[in-house]
């Protein structure tokens, strides 16, 4: 590659990061407002008109907060940690297309390229309670890798019927195999990743490792200022990424009648994170037994048992 073309494949990557960054921060403004109506409030209404400068207001306040590292922690460790959680969910946007001809990188391998940087992102949450050198959000980070692990095998099995139908680990080959959305030909497999997901991102009623109810504020109990920021923005990412994914996994990505393909993957996505955000706001979070119970002993059987059903009919579809 010549200094021409690093330098336009360096512009589009600076141009794919603010705009995920500011579709964090309107997630962060939409979701006050859809709690806010969901539970008869007002919601954000100080910072600007109808309260639409209110993610920059929490931008400031947490950038302006004094930089403090606990006296006992393990000082680097301590810094690195929080990167990690949106250091990795924002990478993943490299594979992820968005309509047509619309992606940083096309990889054979993307499916599995999404999945191993999830699973990076255990660490910067394991890593951040250890680090901290206190035991109660060493707990949350304990509780965060025990329930990131169990939920991971579910999550990887829905998704492998999504493979054999399409026949490519390619995002945008699997898109294009979409005939017909797969959430009609793997309904179960689409319940589980979405189940799985939730649990994936922290997401009630999913949010055990930051049960501040229990744990005072879980793994991140001893993060302030900008660091504090990083796990916040490393959890709207990753709601943005798990609805992505969805889109183009089970509900045809881009395809759609009459608009623009962009359009729809648009509409697609927003419907899902609009559930993430109604979910919060209408379930209880779950006792842990129940958390763990729903992985290993729900979601896992029926992910294995999906995969099964979905092998078998595809070998006699291919012999027929």
């Amino acid at each position: 590659m010549n200094f021409t073309q690093w330098l336009l494949t360096l512009s589009a990557l600076g141009l794919v990061l603010l705009g995920l960054l500011f579709i964090a921060a309107l997630m962060v403004y939409g979701e006050r407002r859809i709690l806010a109506l969901l539970q008869d409030r007002l919601g954000p209404n100080r910072a600007g008109p109808f309260g639409l400068l209110q993610p920059v207001a929490d931008f400031l306040k947490l950038l302006t907060k004094e930089h403090f590292v606990p006296p006992f922690a393990d000082r680097n460790i301590y810094l690195i940690a929080p990167i990690i959680v949106p250091f990795t969910a924002l990478l993943s946007f490299v594979v992820v297309p968005v309509n047509e001809d619309w992606w940083l990188a096309d990889l054979n391998i993307a499916l599995l390229f999404v999945l191993a940087l999830s699973s990076l992102r255990v660490y910067g949450i394991m890593l951040g309670g250890w680090a901290s050198n206190s035991k109660y959000p060493l707990f949350g980070g304990l509780r965060s890798a025990a329930q990131m692990i169990s939920y991971e095998l579910p999550m990887g099995l829905a998704l492998m019927g999504v493979v054999i139908l399409s026949g490519s680990f390619s995002l945008v080959d699997i898109v294009a195999a979409q005939t017909m959305p797969f959430i009609i030909l793997q309904p179960i497999g689409f319940i589980i990743f979405l189940v799985c997901g939730i649990a994936e991102t922290n997401r009630l009623p999913f949010d055990l490792p930051e049960a501040e109810n229990e744990l005072a504020s879980g793994y991140n109990t001893e993060y302030g200022d900008i660091k504090f920021a990083f796990y916040y923005l490393g959890e709207y990412i990753g709601v943005l990424l798990i609805a992505a994914l969805i889109t183009i996994l089970f509900l045809g990505g881009w395809h759609g009648p009459w608009l623009p393909g962009i359009f729809w993957f648009m509409l697609k996505t927003l419907a899902l994170i609009f559930l993430f955000f109604w979910l919060r706001t209408s379930l209880p979070r779950l006792r842990y037994d129940q958390l763990m119970n729903c992985g290993w002993k729900l979601l896992l059987p029926a992910a294995l048992i999906n995969l099964l059903v979905t092998a078998l009919l595809g070998l006699f579809w291919m012999e027929g």
